[in-house]
């Protein structure tokens, strides 16, 4: 499952900006193509060893591509001007600017940067006094792509492809129209406007085509995947699910929390035998969100449970244990929240690093049991030790999981791990294998 993830990911960014027309596509293209989804991963992960990637290897973007005859003309003030035989060059020489990934809603954003766009082909300028023809270039700068995707389950538990919304912006342009003539000296500034004009031509259809392949290219990837998921639950939720058991299987719920001890003025107070029921209970409170940017993978996850049970054995002694008074105590947790913000180069020959870890935990309730008579030390235990029992929560929660996290994360050599089961992500037997390490 996890996989899963790396693979939506990767076809997100193959597909983001995938103009080539159906079955147009070059021998070289379909070869890449027809790659088992482990074969293309290595690509990718030979590919962003580079210190500045540009484009994706095996990406269906043809060099160039042709615009169909237009039949579109333009008024520029003295006349009509008409555009055929157009080609589009530099598709290909794109930059991620970034990536987001929600996971839990299977939807992707994704923006790419392109330097230059150059365009070109043949005009013919029609006036009511002359009538000029001859090749002109366009000249496309800071081109930013914008893209929008998401994957929904279908009734047979495959995934798919469904909405996809792109836009494409420029920064600056310049023209250049060659034998323009008498006219160039009369019309200039009416021709520099142009520019705009025939851009909004042409942009339909660069993103029809982009909209109608990037849907068959990502269904494509994602149909390789033998494993159904339920429509019911998202495939990360069902992921949650499938921990949740193993958590209990292993027996971390119940959870024994270590004693605890502290001093407070002349007071010294033990918990003990403190015991934390519920704990599997953890489930997704928040959108899990992948987002590259400037190479990089940054993953926020956040879970959170429901509301905890516990019991504890609680201790208040006075002048070194002369005076002491022992009880028990039941309590209630109302939440515990758990937010992991982590990331991961690109280049995979780099370790993923623990950036942030924060815990949350809700209202603290306590009740005594077999208290007695109130004197002052079990007085004192009654305000204090509902604080005492947060702190002690969190420094059996806080410090471990931050210290096994990241110990875990010292030793994962992602480029390995990749290369020993990226093929396990090709067959349902395989999927099934990886989804057994959690």
């Amino acid at each position: 499952m996890r996989y899963l993830i790396f693979v939506i990911l990767l076809s997100a960014l193959k597909c983001v900006y995938c103009e080539s027309p159906p079955n147009e596509l070059s021998p070289e293209n379909a070869t890449e193509e027809e790659k088992k989804l482990s074969e293309y991963i290595l690509v990718i992960l030979e590919h962003y060893k580079q210190q500045d990637p540009v484009g994706l290897p095996g990406a269906p973007i043809p060099e160039p591509l042709i615009i169909p005859q237009m039949n579109t003309s333009i008024s520029v003030g003295v006349g009509r001007m008409s555009f055929k035989n157009i080609q589009l060059f530099g598709l290909k020489k794109f930059r991620i600017d970034h990536v987001t990934v929600n996971v839990a809603a299977m939807r992707v954003e994704a923006a790419l940067i392109i330097d230059q766009i150059d365009v070109i082909g043949n005009y013919t300028l029609s006036s009511w006094f002359s009538s000029s023809h001859g090749p002109f270039t366009v000249v496309l700068k800071n081109v930013f792509v914008q893209a929008n995707a998401a994957l929904e389950v279908q009734k047979n538990g495959s995934l798919e492809a469904q909405a996809i919304t792109m836009d494409l912006t420029f920064k600056d342009m310049n023209m250049d129209f060659k034998g323009l003539g008498f006219v160039a000296s009369m019309a200039q500034n009416m021709i520099s406007s142009v520019g705009p004009f025939f851009f909004d031509s042409i942009k339909p259809y660069i993103l029809s085509q982009a909209n109608v392949n990037i849907r068959n290219d990502i269904n494509k990837q994602v149909s390789k995947f033998p494993q159904q998921f339920p429509n019911s639950i998202s495939p990360f939720d069902q992921l949650v699910a499938e921990i949740r058991r193993k958590v209990q299987f292993m027996g971390y719920d119940p959870y024994k929390i270590n004693d605890y001890n502290n001093s407070v003025g002349v007071f010294d107070v033990y918990l003990t035998h403190t015991w934390l029921y519920g704990g599997s209970s953890f489930h997704r409170t928040k959108d899990i969100l992948f987002k590259m940017k400037n190479n990089t993978v940054h993953i926020l996850v956040e879970v959170g449970t429901q509301k905890l049970l516990g019991t504890t054995h609680w201790e208040v002694s006075l002048i070194s244990g002369l005076l002491s008074r022992i009880g028990t105590a039941s309590f209630s947790v109302e939440y515990i929240k758990v937010q992991v913000n982590a990331s991961q180069s690109m280049d995979t020959r780099k370790r993923p690093s623990l950036d942030d870890i924060q815990l949350e935990l809700g209202n603290i309730q306590v009740r005594f049991d077999g208290l007695g008579t109130l004197d002052y030390a079990i007085e004192f235990a009654v305000n204090v030790v509902p604080n005492l029992l947060r702190y002690q929560i969190m420094d059996a929660i806080e410090k471990p999981i931050k210290l096994k996290i990241q110990e875990e994360l010292d030793k994962v050599d992602v480029e390995m791990l990749i290369k020993e089961n990226a093929s396990k992500l090709d067959t349902s037997e395989g999927l099934e294998e990886l989804n057994n390490l959690f």
